[in-house]
């Protein structure tokens, strides 16, 4: 399996040439250079492995320069009940006959993140032991994958991690989970901005490709390939769980900011995955449910960016778009890079009315927007109802999902975070703040460690060579 950028800009590179890079020489994002198909034989077969064969095997279609045994053996140390809370990895339960939630949050830092990113960190010191290398990882969070990040890297041989969040616009939890670590490879850098501006000084570092070799820059956010490809594994996970049948469909439902999450649904879907629908389900930042309704993808300025009560989905550039993007256009990457340069230049494109547009009913989306009374009144409703409390992404996810359900299809509503990480919201919704999982109860009073910046990218590199 060989991987080429959306941008057409990078020849065919196999995955361990990609695995650290973050963005493709030419600004682009790394794909496949095709979807390994999987049979309804194999899809049968699949149905009774447990997470880590299942994981295997999806895994050897992407990472096929790493021999078999490594990766087994990566596989097996990333996906266990310590880290995970049990072997079932992502459990599913069934709020009714029809309706189910996926469990991603129950790894170190209470987030789904962590699925993917408990990957990343021993697939880097992999890579990074055989190479004799280091590697300086340059991030940008909204809230939880920071944290999950850290948590991941911590430790680990040849690895620094330099993380930037918008200053004050994360939850106290959040917040504390991330700059309360003291270890001495992990660099917290509060930004005076929003994630945009966060995202868009990783970009810009990643795109000044002399600093970015001599410093050996990576990324960890949602652009990394291997992230994604450890995502896809929780949707065979949650369709086998809600099925009995190789031929039945699924409809998910994944609260969406970076796309990152909802476009593993959609590497899933090529590959084979019987999914009917993927819900992408916005908040007030809703730049993907403007174009999944209209066909205008329009990012807004840093300053119209809404700081919301779901604040990891407070982004409008949405990285991982520009993967889905270059399928949708038939993976023509003279057009991505004629769209992308739209967006850098005046913030918007717009392809209603164009063929491609046509095609989007093809690929299964559909999208919904959520407000805070909207998931004040989800919270209420599903733990009214179900006896359940979930986040407040969840909940987004649940609202749309449910406007977009379908009689006989089973809805599998992907949750995030585990509410006791946004505790003012669900006060604010159901009268009492969320259970504290054990380790959690006074995260807020440990003491933090991190550093103040303005946006400005020559800044973090100097930051970064200082601390190198």
């Amino acid at each position: 399996m060989n991987y080429l950028s959306t941008r057409g800009g990078m020849p065919p590179t196999p995955f361990t040439g990609i695995l650290l890079e973050g963005l493709a020489p030419d600004g682009g994002l790394s794909m496949p250079e095709s979807y390994p198909k999987i049979t309804r034989a194999e899809l049968a077969a699949w149905r009774t492995l447990g997470y880590r064969d299942l994981a295997f095997e999806i895994f050897s279609r992407f990472m096929d320069d790493i021999p078999a045994a490594d990766l087994r053996d990566i596989v097996d140390r990333t996906y266990t009940a310590q880290a995970f809370g049990s072997d079932d990895i992502t459990p599913v339960s069934a709020l009714e006959p029809g309706l189910h939630v996926l469990h991603l949050s129950n790894g170190p830092t209470l987030a789904f993140k962590d699925v993917a990113m408990q990957l990343l960190g021993n697939l880097f010191e992999y890579v990074l032991a055989k190479r004799g290398e280091e590697l300086n990882i340059l991030g940008a969070t909204s809230g939880d994958t920071g944290s999950a990040a850290e948590y991941a890297m911590r430790g680990k041989r040849g690895v620094r991690v330099f993380m930037l969040s918008p200053e004050g616009k994360m939850s106290p939890f959040q917040t504390a989970q991330m700059y309360s670590l003291q270890d001495a490879n992990i660099f917290n850098i509060a930004v005076r901005g929003v994630f945009d501006d966060c995202q868009d000084m990783v970009k810009a570092v990643s795109n000044d490709l002399a600093f970015k070799a001599k410093y050996r820059i990576g990324t960890v956010n949602s652009i990394n390939w291997a992230r994604l490809i450890a995502q896809v594994v929780y949707y065979f996970k949650g369709y086998f769980a809600v099925t009995r049948g190789d031929d039945e469909e699924v409809t998910f439902s994944v609260p969406s900011g970076n796309f990152g999450n909802v476009c593993a649904g959609h590497v899933a879907r090529m590959m084979g995955l019987p999914i009917r629908k993927l819900v992408v389900a916005t908040n007030e930042n809703d730049v993907l449910d403007e174009f999944f309704r209209t066909g205008r993808y329009r990012v807004r300025p840093s300053a119209a960016v809404a700081q919301t009560s779901s604040p990891s989905m407070d982004i409008s550039k949405a990285s991982n778009f520009e993967r889905f993007v270059f399928d949708l256009v038939g993976r023509d990457p003279k057009v991505v890079a004629d769209l992308w340069r739209n967006v850098d230049a005046g913030g918007e494109f717009d392809l209603a009315g164009t063929p491609f547009f046509a095609r989007l009913s093809d690929f299964g989306f559909v999208s919904g927007r959520s407000t805070h009374a909207d998931r004040l009144a989800t919270i209420r409703r599903i733990h009214a109802d179900y006896g359940v409390t979930v986040d407040t992404h969840t909940a987004d996810g649940l609202k749309a999902g449910l406007e977009h359900r379908e009689a006989g299809i089973p809805l599998v509503c992907l949750e995030t975070a585990q509410p006791a990480k946004f505790a003012a919201t669900i006060q604010e919704a159901l009268g009492r703040e969320p259970a504290r999982p054990a380790g959690f109860e006074a995260i807020e009073a440990l003491p933090l460690r991190f550093d103040v910046m303005d946006v400005d990218v020559e800044a973090i590199k100097r930051y970064i060579e200082a601390h190198c």
